[in-house]
């Protein structure tokens, strides 16, 4: 389904993410990881909803077998100083992942110390870089909720860091778990020959503009196209945008990211034997089976190329806007942060 990068981009890409399976078992022989005993999850950042979804979801008492037993016993509310959307919800979320049983502290570092794993939510991608090394420090397994970061720099800041501490991470939206992936598989409609997806795309003027929320289009694009895309052009208006991906094969893929009308999620998918509409994730279970399995293997279920080269296309759409919409090379982007 996905169309490898040539392997002169995928080793500079690897090098930037700086995750790969050797590193991945070179921290588990260090010792650095608690084992499969260490199933105490710790949340930093209570100013997104997604804390509290997760939070219900380990701790329920039903809570399904695949989720291995993990329960997030520790949080860290603190999100953004400055972002009225986050800050405003951290204590309405405070008080509800407290009912879930959740202990709040009242920094990283004590968190650190009373949990096994992390899942970074906090909603502020500008305070990732900082919270992340952190976590490094502690040796343990981290998932990092979107936006990865506030913009390309940082981004590759986390994986080379990541690479420094010989450290898995991953990163993912629930949107990549589609409801009807298995009818979207080649088998099924054959060759992939071009998608479009649609999702909102709310702006906040301290990230590049389709980190905040339109990552979540753009990664169903990444699903189902997979790595390679070489340009990229953006078409801006205030209500509406259009991203036009340019793939290997003469594949295209568009992201229409709105700003008015209805909060909806969703695409089609052109295939050589059919045309599928694609059935958004329903629900955050999918996404939490991989953290889950990602916590116990650490082996992250989305490469760290792949979740690189998700945010260099979006900075390029970035960069497009600011050119009026000129074609820019993915590969020119990714100049600025190699």
């Amino acid at each position: 389904m996905t169309d490898p990068l040539s392997r002169r981009n995928f080793l500079r890409l690897s090098a930037i993410a700086g995750i790969t399976i050797g590193m991945e078992k070179q921290a588990e022989g260090m010792g650095l990881f608690n084992g499969p005993s260490g199933l105490r999850v710790g949340i930093i950042g209570l100013d997104v909803s997604h804390s509290v979804v997760f939070t219900k979801l380990l701790n329920a008492p039903d809570a399904p077998k695949e989720y291995g037993g993990y329960k997030v016993v520790a949080a860290y509310p603190k999100g953004s100083n400055d972002i009225a959307t986050s800050t405003s919800r951290i204590p309405e979320f405070t008080k509800q992942v407290q009912a879930l049983g959740v202990t709040i502290v009242t920094s990283v570092d004590e968190l650190l110390g009373m949990v096994d794993v992390v899942m970074l939510n906090t909603n502020d991608g500008r305070l990732h870089l900082r919270q992340a090394i952190q976590v490094f420090k502690s040796g343990k397994r981290m998932f990092i909720d979107k936006p990865f970061a506030a913009d390309l720099k940082d981004v590759a800041a986390i994986f080379k860091m990541a690479d420094s501490y010989h450290l898995p991470v991953f990163s993912a939206s629930s949107l990549r778990y589609m409801e009807n992936r298995n009818a979207l598989k080649p088998d099924q409609i054959g060759e992939i020959l071009g998608v479009d997806t649609y999702s909102p795309a709310t702006l906040e003027k301290t990230h590049t503009d389709l980190f905040w929320y339109g990552i979540h289009g753009v990664e169903m694009l990444y699903t189902l196209l997979g790595t390679g895309c070489k340009t990229v052009r953006r078409i801006y208006t205030p209500n509406t945008d259009i991203v036009i991906g340019s793939w290997p094969g003469n594949r295209l893929g568009t992201f229409r990211g709105t700003r008015t009308g209805p909060h909806d999620y969703g695409g089609i998918v052109f295939g050589e034997k059919a045309t599928v509409p694609i059935q958004p994730a329903n629900g955050f279970d999918g996404l939490m089976r991989d953290i889950i399995r990602f916590f116990q293997t650490g082996k992250s279920p989305v490469p760290a190329a792949e979740t690189m080269e998700i945010y260099a296309f979006m900075q390029a759409a970035d960069e497009s806007k600011k050119q009026g919409g000129a074609v820019i090379e993915i590969s020119d982007v990714m100049k600025t942060v190699s």
